[in-house]
């Protein structure tokens, strides 16, 4: 059973702190001004927005297992845990809300790293998580400038804004973020 948008914000808000909570109500307006723009579905974008988060602020333990439990993307095990809760809020909107529309998941799924051949409203979702109005990170203006331009310049910077500072860290790139940022940079190229 699919549970009803307040149903989702009553569970959902529940599982993690305020402050997040307060990130997810910034991605959710975020996300929906973004679907308006572009073309895609408010409704949709608000869900996936609602959802992106779920799973944050669980155990790495829990998350561990229910990738390795449910047949996920154990290469994501070798990376970054901040990675993680994506892949489980993805399978946890499926299995424990009802979510049945795969581009509502695959945009949960796919919000922090990207990938290539993004849908539009996994465009939306990822873009929404970087220029939510309570972000505040070297760069993020330029990012939001950008994303009343074009969605692909928006995500681009912010892609760019997420390796460089991975880089600067010192810390491994998720392949699927460098291959996303080369595909958008592609699919502009070809508009040209």
């Amino acid at each position: 059973m699919e549970y009803s948008r307040e149903a989702l914000i009553e569970a959902v808000s529940g599982q993690m702190p305020d402050k997040r909570w307060k990130h997810t109500l910034g991605v959710m307006e975020s996300a929906v001004k973004l679907a308006q723009r572009y073309g895609a579905d408010p409704q949709r974008a608000e869900t996936a927005a609602i959802l992106h988060d779920v799973a944050k602020y669980w155990p790495v333990e829990r998350m561990r297992e229910i990738i390795e439990q449910n047949g996920l993307s154990a290469e994501l095990l070798k990376y970054d845990k901040q990675l993680w809760h994506a892949e489980v809020g993805a399978y946890t909107a499926e299995h424990d809300y009802g979510i049945q529309d795969t581009e509502v998941l695959d945009a949960i799924r796919y919000h922090t790293s990207g990938r290539e051949n993004m849908s539009l409203l996994e465009r939306i979702v990822c873009l929404a998580d970087y220029i939510e109005p309570g972000r505040d990170f070297p760069g993020v203006e330029e990012i939001r400038r950008l994303s009343k331009v074009s969605l692909e310049e928006g995500l681009i910077a912010g892609l760019d804004s997420t390796i460089g500072l991975l880089l600067e860290k010192r810390r491994i790139v998720f392949p699927l973020t460098v291959l996303a940022r080369n595909d958008l940079v592609r699919t502009l190229e070809d508009k040209i």
